[in-house]
Protein backbone atom coordinates (compact mmCIF):
# COMPACT_ATOMS: atom_id res chain seq x y z
CA UNK A 1 0.00 0.00 0.00
CA UNK A 2 1.35 3.40 -0.96
CA UNK A 3 0.32 6.99 -0.27
CA UNK A 4 0.81 9.59 -3.01
CA UNK A 5 0.72 13.25 -2.03
CA UNK A 6 0.31 15.36 -5.16
CA UNK A 7 0.65 19.16 -5.25
CA UNK A 8 -0.94 19.57 -1.82
CA UNK A 9 -1.26 23.14 -0.56
CA UNK A 10 -2.86 24.82 2.43
CA UNK A 11 -3.33 28.45 3.36
CA UNK A 12 -4.67 30.05 6.55
CA UNK A 13 -5.81 33.54 5.55
CA UNK A 14 -2.63 35.07 4.08
CA UNK A 15 -0.28 32.51 5.67
CA UNK A 16 0.92 29.74 3.35
CA UNK A 17 1.24 26.63 5.54
CA UNK A 18 1.96 24.18 2.70
CA UNK A 19 3.28 25.11 -0.73
CA UNK A 20 2.90 22.46 -3.46
CA UNK A 21 3.89 19.34 -1.49
CA UNK A 22 4.70 16.19 -3.50
CA UNK A 23 5.69 12.98 -1.73
CA UNK A 24 5.44 9.20 -2.08
CA UNK A 25 5.19 6.98 1.01
CA UNK A 26 6.06 3.43 0.01
CA UNK A 27 4.80 0.12 1.29
CA UNK A 28 6.16 -0.77 4.77
CA UNK A 29 8.09 2.54 4.82
CA UNK A 30 8.75 4.61 7.96
CA UNK A 31 8.73 8.28 6.95
CA UNK A 32 9.64 11.17 9.26
CA UNK A 33 8.42 14.69 8.56
CA UNK A 34 11.27 16.70 10.09
CA UNK A 35 11.52 20.42 10.58
CA UNK A 36 11.23 23.34 13.01
CA UNK A 37 7.98 24.53 14.56
CA UNK A 38 5.72 26.18 12.01
CA UNK A 39 7.24 24.48 8.96
CA UNK A 40 3.96 22.72 8.02
CA UNK A 41 4.67 19.14 9.08
CA UNK A 42 1.72 18.79 11.49
CA UNK A 43 -0.60 20.52 9.01
CA UNK A 44 0.40 17.93 6.40
CA UNK A 45 -0.17 15.06 8.85
CA UNK A 46 -3.64 16.36 9.75
CA UNK A 47 -4.54 16.65 6.08
CA UNK A 48 -3.45 13.04 5.51
CA UNK A 49 -5.53 11.96 8.53
CA UNK A 50 -8.59 13.77 7.17
CA UNK A 51 -8.76 16.13 10.15
CA UNK A 52 -8.05 19.19 8.00
CA UNK A 53 -9.16 20.11 4.50
CA UNK A 54 -6.44 20.81 1.95
CA UNK A 55 -6.52 23.96 -0.12
CA UNK A 56 -5.48 22.16 -3.27
CA UNK A 57 -3.90 18.97 -4.55
CA UNK A 58 -4.69 15.30 -4.19
CA UNK A 59 -4.14 12.38 -1.80
CA UNK A 60 -4.18 8.89 -3.28
CA UNK A 61 -3.90 5.84 -1.00
CA UNK A 62 -3.50 2.45 -2.64
CA UNK A 63 -5.01 3.88 -5.84
CA UNK A 64 -8.01 5.49 -4.10
CA UNK A 65 -8.55 9.25 -4.08
CA UNK A 66 -9.08 10.32 -0.45
CA UNK A 67 -10.43 13.80 -1.22
CA UNK A 68 -14.02 12.92 -0.30
CA UNK A 69 -13.23 10.18 2.26
CA UNK A 70 -13.89 11.27 5.89
CA UNK A 71 -11.29 10.59 8.56
CA UNK A 72 -13.24 7.73 10.19
CA UNK A 73 -13.37 5.83 6.89
CA UNK A 74 -9.71 6.13 5.93
CA UNK A 75 -8.63 3.28 8.18
CA UNK A 76 -5.62 5.13 9.58
CA UNK A 77 -4.33 4.82 13.15
CA UNK A 78 -3.37 8.10 14.83
CA UNK A 79 -1.25 8.71 17.94
CA UNK A 80 -1.16 12.28 19.22
CA UNK A 81 1.40 14.02 21.41
CA UNK A 82 -1.15 14.24 24.24
CA UNK A 83 -1.99 10.47 24.07
CA UNK A 84 -5.76 11.28 24.50
CA UNK A 85 -6.49 8.19 26.59
CA UNK A 86 -9.89 7.86 28.23
CA UNK A 87 -9.24 8.48 31.96
CA UNK A 88 -12.26 6.46 33.14
CA UNK A 89 -11.20 3.32 31.20
CA UNK A 90 -8.56 0.76 32.08
CA UNK A 91 -5.59 0.05 29.84
CA UNK A 92 -7.39 -2.93 28.32
CA UNK A 93 -10.58 -0.94 27.77
CA UNK A 94 -8.64 1.89 26.10
CA UNK A 95 -6.89 -0.51 23.74
CA UNK A 96 -10.12 -2.28 22.82
CA UNK A 97 -12.24 0.86 22.41
CA UNK A 98 -12.10 1.02 18.61
CA UNK A 99 -12.91 -2.69 18.31
CA UNK A 100 -15.97 -2.34 20.55
CA UNK A 101 -17.20 0.68 18.59
CA UNK A 102 -16.77 -1.36 15.42
CA UNK A 103 -19.01 -4.03 16.91
CA UNK A 104 -16.51 -6.88 17.26
CA UNK A 105 -17.49 -9.76 19.51
CA UNK A 106 -16.22 -9.66 23.10
CA UNK A 107 -14.05 -12.74 22.61
CA UNK A 108 -12.44 -11.22 19.53
CA UNK A 109 -11.82 -7.94 21.35
CA UNK A 110 -10.30 -9.65 24.39
CA UNK A 111 -7.99 -11.76 22.24
CA UNK A 112 -6.81 -8.79 20.18
CA UNK A 113 -6.25 -6.65 23.29
CA UNK A 114 -4.15 -9.39 24.89
CA UNK A 115 -2.03 -9.70 21.72
CA UNK A 116 -1.39 -5.97 21.59
CA UNK A 117 -0.53 -5.64 25.27
CA UNK A 118 2.03 -8.39 24.74
CA UNK A 119 3.36 -6.50 21.72
CA UNK A 120 3.90 -3.29 23.73
CA UNK A 121 5.12 -5.24 26.79
CA UNK A 122 2.26 -4.26 29.12
CA UNK A 123 0.12 -7.37 29.77
CA UNK A 124 0.60 -6.99 33.53
CA UNK A 125 -0.91 -3.47 33.50
CA UNK A 126 -4.18 -4.28 31.72
CA UNK A 127 -6.38 -3.35 34.69
CA UNK A 128 -4.70 -0.05 35.54
CA UNK A 129 -6.07 3.38 34.67
CA UNK A 130 -4.10 6.02 32.67
CA UNK A 131 -3.45 8.14 35.77
CA UNK A 132 -1.63 5.16 37.31
CA UNK A 133 0.85 4.95 34.41
CA UNK A 134 4.08 6.76 33.55
CA UNK A 135 4.30 8.89 30.41
CA UNK A 136 6.09 6.14 28.52
CA UNK A 137 3.48 3.58 29.55
CA UNK A 138 0.66 5.87 28.45
CA UNK A 139 2.35 6.26 25.08
CA UNK A 140 2.52 2.47 24.71
CA UNK A 141 -1.21 2.25 25.40
CA UNK A 142 -1.93 4.95 22.81
CA UNK A 143 0.14 3.05 20.25
CA UNK A 144 -1.60 -0.24 21.03
CA UNK A 145 -5.02 1.45 20.69
CA UNK A 146 -4.04 2.83 17.28
CA UNK A 147 -2.91 -0.64 16.17
CA UNK A 148 -6.00 -2.43 17.46
CA UNK A 149 -8.17 -1.73 14.41
CA UNK A 150 -5.51 -3.04 11.98
CA UNK A 151 -4.74 0.36 10.43
CA UNK A 152 -3.54 0.59 6.85
CA UNK A 153 -1.33 3.57 7.79
CA UNK A 154 -0.03 4.84 11.14
CA UNK A 155 0.24 8.58 11.79
CA UNK A 156 2.34 9.77 14.75
CA UNK A 157 2.22 13.45 15.75
CA UNK A 158 5.35 14.13 17.86
CA UNK A 159 4.39 11.26 20.18
CA UNK A 160 7.61 11.34 22.22
CA UNK A 161 8.17 15.06 22.78
CA UNK A 162 6.60 15.11 26.27
CA UNK A 163 8.81 12.31 27.60
CA UNK A 164 12.14 12.68 29.39
CA UNK A 165 15.30 11.81 27.47
CA UNK A 166 15.78 8.28 28.78
CA UNK A 167 12.15 7.21 28.27
CA UNK A 168 12.13 8.88 24.86
CA UNK A 169 15.11 6.77 23.78
CA UNK A 170 13.42 3.60 25.02
CA UNK A 171 10.20 4.45 23.18
CA UNK A 172 12.09 5.09 19.94
CA UNK A 173 13.35 1.51 20.11
CA UNK A 174 9.84 0.23 20.90
CA UNK A 175 8.20 2.10 18.01
CA UNK A 176 10.94 1.06 15.59
CA UNK A 177 10.59 -2.60 16.63
CA UNK A 178 6.77 -2.62 16.41
CA UNK A 179 6.72 -0.93 13.01
CA UNK A 180 9.31 -3.30 11.58
CA UNK A 181 7.46 -6.37 12.84
CA UNK A 182 4.01 -5.28 11.65
CA UNK A 183 5.28 -3.69 8.40
CA UNK A 184 2.62 -0.97 8.47
CA UNK A 185 3.55 2.20 6.54
CA UNK A 186 4.11 4.95 9.10
CA UNK A 187 4.42 8.75 8.98
CA UNK A 188 5.82 10.49 12.04
CA UNK A 189 6.09 14.21 12.73
CA UNK A 190 9.16 15.28 14.70
CA UNK A 191 11.43 18.27 15.21
CA UNK A 192 14.12 16.01 16.73
CA UNK A 193 16.76 15.21 14.11
CA UNK A 194 18.26 12.38 16.20
CA UNK A 195 14.82 10.77 16.33
CA UNK A 196 14.43 11.02 12.56
CA UNK A 197 17.90 9.66 11.87
CA UNK A 198 17.25 6.67 14.12
CA UNK A 199 13.74 5.73 13.02
CA UNK A 200 13.21 6.71 9.41
CA UNK A 201 13.65 4.87 6.15
CA UNK A 202 12.96 8.23 4.52
CA UNK A 203 13.27 11.72 5.98
CA UNK A 204 11.26 14.64 4.57
CA UNK A 205 13.00 17.81 5.73
CA UNK A 206 10.54 20.74 5.64
CA UNK A 207 10.97 24.49 5.98
CA UNK A 208 8.40 27.28 5.66
CA UNK A 209 5.77 25.03 4.09
CA UNK A 210 8.07 23.50 1.51
CA UNK A 211 10.09 20.32 1.20
CA UNK A 212 13.82 21.09 1.27
CA UNK A 213 15.03 17.53 0.69
CA UNK A 214 13.76 13.94 0.73
CA UNK A 215 16.09 11.01 1.25
CA UNK A 216 17.47 8.36 3.57
CA UNK A 217 19.04 9.46 6.86
CA UNK A 218 22.44 8.87 5.24
CA UNK A 219 21.50 11.10 2.30
CA UNK A 220 20.48 14.04 4.45
CA UNK A 221 23.45 13.77 6.81
CA UNK A 222 26.22 12.99 4.34
CA UNK A 223 24.83 14.75 1.25
CA UNK A 224 22.61 17.67 2.31
CA UNK A 225 21.29 19.56 -0.70
CA UNK A 226 20.73 22.97 0.90
CA UNK A 227 22.17 25.16 3.62
CA UNK A 228 19.00 24.66 5.69
CA UNK A 229 19.27 20.86 5.64
CA UNK A 230 23.00 20.95 6.45
CA UNK A 231 22.32 23.25 9.40
CA UNK A 232 19.20 21.49 10.70
CA UNK A 233 20.22 17.83 10.36
CA UNK A 234 23.25 17.41 12.59
CA UNK A 235 26.01 19.94 13.28
CA UNK A 236 27.79 21.53 10.32
CA UNK A 237 30.59 23.90 9.49
CA UNK A 238 29.41 25.99 6.52
CA UNK A 239 32.21 27.72 4.60
CA UNK A 240 31.70 30.34 1.91
CA UNK A 241 33.60 29.90 -1.34
CA UNK A 242 35.50 33.17 -0.77
CA UNK A 243 36.82 31.92 2.58
CA UNK A 244 37.74 28.53 1.09
CA UNK A 245 39.53 30.13 -1.86
CA UNK A 246 41.55 32.33 0.48
CA UNK A 247 42.42 29.79 3.18
CA UNK A 248 41.96 26.26 1.78
CA UNK A 249 41.92 26.37 -2.02
CA UNK A 250 42.53 22.63 -2.25
CA UNK A 251 38.91 22.08 -1.14
CA UNK A 252 37.54 23.84 -4.23
CA UNK A 253 38.07 20.80 -6.47
CA UNK A 254 34.79 19.54 -7.81
CA UNK A 255 32.74 22.62 -6.87
CA UNK A 256 29.54 22.70 -8.95
CA UNK A 257 29.34 25.30 -11.69
CA UNK A 258 27.65 28.52 -10.70
CA UNK A 259 28.29 31.89 -9.02
CA UNK A 260 30.41 31.75 -5.88
CA UNK A 261 27.58 33.03 -3.70
CA UNK A 262 25.26 30.15 -4.63
CA UNK A 263 27.20 27.49 -2.72
CA UNK A 264 28.75 26.82 0.66
CA UNK A 265 30.97 23.94 1.71
CA UNK A 266 29.44 21.69 4.40
CA UNK A 267 31.99 20.01 6.66
CA UNK A 268 30.81 17.79 9.51
CA UNK A 269 32.69 18.21 12.85
CA UNK A 270 33.96 14.61 12.86
CA UNK A 271 35.61 15.11 9.46
CA UNK A 272 38.14 17.66 10.71
CA UNK A 273 41.46 16.67 12.25
CA UNK A 274 43.10 18.95 14.84
CA UNK A 275 46.78 19.24 15.66
CA UNK A 276 48.58 21.67 17.93
CA UNK A 277 51.26 23.53 16.00
CA UNK A 278 53.11 26.74 16.86
CA UNK A 279 52.21 29.52 14.42
CA UNK A 280 49.23 27.60 12.96
CA UNK A 281 46.31 29.77 11.75
CA UNK A 282 43.66 28.31 14.06
CA UNK A 283 43.21 29.09 17.75
CA UNK A 284 41.20 27.09 20.29
CA UNK A 285 38.29 29.13 21.66
CA UNK A 286 36.60 26.61 23.98
CA UNK A 287 36.06 22.93 24.72
CA UNK A 288 32.83 21.16 25.71
CA UNK A 289 33.04 17.70 27.26
CA UNK A 290 30.29 15.40 25.95
CA UNK A 291 31.19 12.06 27.50
CA UNK A 292 32.76 9.87 24.84
CA UNK A 293 33.82 12.89 22.77
CA UNK A 294 34.76 16.53 23.16
CA UNK A 295 33.53 19.43 21.03
CA UNK A 296 36.19 22.02 20.18
CA UNK A 297 35.43 25.52 18.93
CA UNK A 298 38.29 26.84 16.84
CA UNK A 299 38.65 30.31 15.29
CA UNK A 300 40.46 30.70 11.98
CA UNK A 301 40.46 33.96 10.02
CA UNK A 302 36.99 35.04 11.13
CA UNK A 303 35.51 31.56 10.70
CA UNK A 304 34.32 29.53 13.72
CA UNK A 305 34.84 25.78 13.36
CA UNK A 306 33.21 23.07 15.44
CA UNK A 307 35.35 19.96 15.66
CA UNK A 308 34.48 16.71 17.46
CA UNK A 309 37.20 14.35 18.67
CA UNK A 310 37.57 11.58 21.22
CA UNK A 311 37.41 12.92 24.76
CA UNK A 312 40.98 11.80 25.41
CA UNK A 313 42.29 14.68 23.27
CA UNK A 314 43.64 17.38 25.59
CA UNK A 315 44.23 20.94 24.35
CA UNK A 316 44.62 24.22 26.22
CA UNK A 317 42.40 27.22 25.50
CA UNK A 318 44.12 29.63 23.10
CA UNK A 319 46.38 26.92 21.65
CA UNK A 320 47.49 27.41 18.03
CA UNK A 321 46.01 24.67 15.87
CA UNK A 322 46.19 23.39 12.35
CA UNK A 323 43.03 21.92 10.82
CA UNK A 324 43.00 19.26 8.16
CA UNK A 325 39.80 18.74 6.16
CA UNK A 326 39.37 15.75 3.87
CA UNK A 327 37.95 17.11 0.57
CA UNK A 328 36.33 13.74 -0.16
CA UNK A 329 34.19 14.08 2.96
CA UNK A 330 32.85 17.57 2.23
CA UNK A 331 29.63 18.47 0.45
CA UNK A 332 28.64 21.58 -1.52
CA UNK A 333 25.18 22.91 -0.63
CA UNK A 334 22.92 25.54 -2.18
CA UNK A 335 22.55 28.65 -0.03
Amino acid sequence: MTLEIKNVSKQFDSFVALDDINLLVGEHEFVCLLGPSGCGKTTLLRIIAGLLDMGGGQLVFNGRDLSAVPARERGFGIVFQSYSLFPNMTVAQNVGYGLRIRGDAKGTVDKRVAELLELVKMPHLASRFPWQLSGGQQQRVALARALAVDPRLILLDEPLSALDARVRNEMRVEIHDVQRRLKIPTIMVTHDQEEALMLADKIVCMNEGRIEQVGTPQDLYLRPATRFVADFVGVSNLLGTAWVRRNAPGLLAGRPDGPDGDFELCVRPENITLQAAAGAPGHLNSVTFLGNLSRFRVDWDGQRFIVECHAQVRLESGAALSLRIDPDRCNWVHT
